[in-house]
């Protein structure tokens, strides 16, 4: 069982990371605000507990990779690195402009990024491909990758997800932020993948199921998932589009959308409130 300290360090931290999210975003500007949200637990239970990941050293070989491949996420990343100092603060307010270098996507001119991604269903592709070189290099770094359940409808990543259990990458855990909603609807409504865990397990996957709030479980799951071996593993993590900011929970209307300086500010009053909350 995690530490009761550590589970409520993450637990503050998944809080400021939301924040962050949306002052990046900002007033009348687009953002990615409910699929960034819904992952800030496990993105803060990687990057401060789990995830051997040192922000002075961001060349060691034996890192641990994180990559988002629903790439519109990212800012939940990016809110990650802000928080480790691998990004500068000031680049919170040019997120999306020439001249900064937090991009809508992942982009490689932003440090602490592994790869460019966003074109959905390709980072899957990519991480059994850093998988397999440090296998090679007989490197102890694991691999997370986050991908989208409304994701889960594009070919290559079934693909990527056979030759992963083909080649027996147990070095190798995927997370499927499955908050049910994508950007134009329900994902049940639109591609629906019914069994998800089993069909998971018929591609050669050992699959565990979390809460994706639940810092406690996700902290446990994630060594679970490391202690794994012969194979890849993924967490199917059930999470809330747009958790903790009440106008964007559950909705497509914020998978990309723009606040008012009104909802501006009643996100990080209720993100400010839950913060406090859970210390």
């Amino acid at each position: 069982m995690a530490n009761p300290d550590k589970i409520q360090r993450v637990k503050k931290i998944a809080w400021d990371l939301r924040a962050d999210v949306v002052r990046m975003i900002g007033v009348g500007k687009p953002g990615h605000l409910g699929g960034s949200c819904s992952l800030a637990e496990i993105v803060a239970a990687l990057y401060f507990e789990k995830m051997h990941f040192d922000p002075k050293a961001l060349d060691d070989p034996n890192r641990d990779r994180f990559l988002v491949s629903k790439g519109h996420s990212v800012l939940i990343q990016y809110a990650a690195l802000l928080e480790l100092g691998v990004i500068p603060r000031e680049e919170m307010g040019k997120l999306k402009t020439i001249g900064g270098i937090l991009q809508g996507h992942p982009d490689l001119m932003t440090p602490g990024i592994e790869a460019v991604t966003g074109s959905l269903g390709q980072g899957l592709s990519i991480a059994n491909g850093m998988a397999l070189t440090l296998r090679l290099k007989k490197s102890p770094a694991r691999v997370y990758v986050a991908m989208g359940d409304g994701e889960l409808a594009e070919g290559q990543l079934w693909e990527a997800a056979m030759a992963s259990a083909r080649y027996k990458l147990d070095s190798l855990t995927a997370i499927v932020d499955r908050n049910r909603i994508q950007a134009t609807g329900p994902t049940k409504d639109i591609f629906d993948i019914p069994n998800l865990e089993d069909k998971w397990r018929a591609f050669g996957w050992n699959v565990l199921s979390v809460d994706g709030h639940d810092v406690g479980a996700i902290l446990d799951v994630l060594d679970e998932a490391a202690a794994f071996k012969g194979g890849p593993t993924v967490i199917v993590a059930e999470t809330i589009k747009g958790k903790g900011v009440s106008f964007a929970e559950n909705t497509a209307a914020f998978h990309n959308g723009a606040m008012s300086q009104e909802q501006y500010d009643k996100a990080l009053v209720e993100i400010e409130e839950s913060g406090r909350m859970a210390q």
